[in-house]
């Protein structure tokens, strides 16, 4: 080897070990194994954490960390890029989408379920008739007694409990059912809003359904998957101690006309908005979308567990748990009487 060969080859060995020492590490999880975290709502940690057990007993080398805090908080750390794999229950707003896209980062959303907004009472409550003009009236105060809804209730005073003050809950009853109108002096909130919820502990939506279970005067809003029965998967049956208000869209409630939130009335809801022509009969009308939002590039954990929930498997998941998937169509049949 002549002199001009040795040092080429000199050359060739300091650069290899110039790359080596300013090596970009390189991701060692994949879609199914490897560590991620998911910031969820707080309201959706059943069925969440349904999905996070059959997700990691089919691939025992993957750990999935959900990070339950409120709907507000979930959205904030996507955009801090703390966590790159939210549960939410909206879309990213402009502003969100160009701060993302200027970090370069590529961004996937979709909608996996519909869920149903449960209103609930105590057990020994008979008054499970509402309408949605009703409701709007009990939240601005407007109407504060039973006695209002129903002059031969033994109930007086309404109290209205809610999870926390900012939560998707109370945003959702702002936007949809009260349009922005202040919330009456009967509203309250069991716990104030936190970073983080504690899933070992009493979360917020089990304080509602115990507090409402306890006081005969109060009605709470909780997500389906916290009330549906894990005992009942076949007709979708809710748990037991509390009673389930039938909604009504229409100006008198009847019991022909107010619908309980199972899965086949949502279904039926959200026919009715597309195409009221075709389904002219309405379904339960409190119902909100779940999105999952990633940020995260494709090819790991966060991307396979992303996967995993809008497919067949997972959108199963999410049926058992009293709530609508969106990527399982249902049949809607119509029959007329002759």
């Amino acid at each position: 080897m002549d002199m001009k060969q040795t040092r080429l080859l000199i050359m060739a060995l300091g650069m290899l070990l110039f790359a080596s020492c300013y090596e970009r590490p390189t991701r060692t999880d994949t879609a199914t194994s490897g560590i991620t975290q998911v910031a969820v709502d707080e309201s959706f940690a059943p069925v969440v954490e349904a999905s996070i057990n059959v997700f990691e007993s089919l691939y025992p080398k993957a750990a999935i960390i959900p990070v339950y805090t409120t709907d507000l908080n979930s959205y904030q750390l996507l955009m801090d890029d703390s966590i790159r794999l939210i549960i939410g229950t909206r879309l990213l707003t402009e502003n969100e989408l160009a701060i993302i896209k200027e970090r370069k980062q590529r961004i996937r959303s979709h909608k996996i379920a519909i869920d149903g907004i449960a209103v609930i009472i105590h057990k020994d409550n008979n008054d499970t008739l509402l309408t949605t003009q009703q409701l709007q009236k009990v939240l601005t105060g407007e109407i504060d007694s039973w006695k209002q809804l129903n002059p031969n209730s033994p109930l007086d005073e309404i109290t209205v409990m809610f999870d926390t003050p900012n939560s998707s809950m109370v945003r959702y009853m702002q936007d949809s059912i009260t349009l922005n109108r202040p919330f009456g002096t009967n509203v309250k909130a069991l716990s104030a809003d936190s970073a983080l919820a504690d899933i070992t502990q009493l979360v917020s939506h089990d304080k509602v359904i115990e507090y409402v279970a306890t006081h005969a005067n109060a009605i709470g809003f909780v997500g389906l998957n916290w009330i549906s029965s894990p005992t009942d998967s076949i007709s979708h049956g809710f748990i037991e101690g509390i009673n389930i208000v039938s909604m009504s869209s229409s100006l008198e409630a009847t019991p022909l006309n107010s619908y309980k939130p199972y899965p086949y009335q949502l279904a039926l809801e959200m026919a009715h908005r597309e195409d009221p022509r075709e389904f002219p009969a309405r379904g339960y009308p409190l119902t909100r979308d779940i999105f999952m939002i990633i940020t995260d590039s494709p090819g790991g954990l966060s991307s396979g567990f992303f996967n995993f929930v809008s497919g067949d498997r997972g959108q199963r998941i999410i049926l058992k748990s009293g709530m609508l998937p969106s990527n399982r169509p249902v049949r809607l049949v119509q029959i007329s009487e002759e």
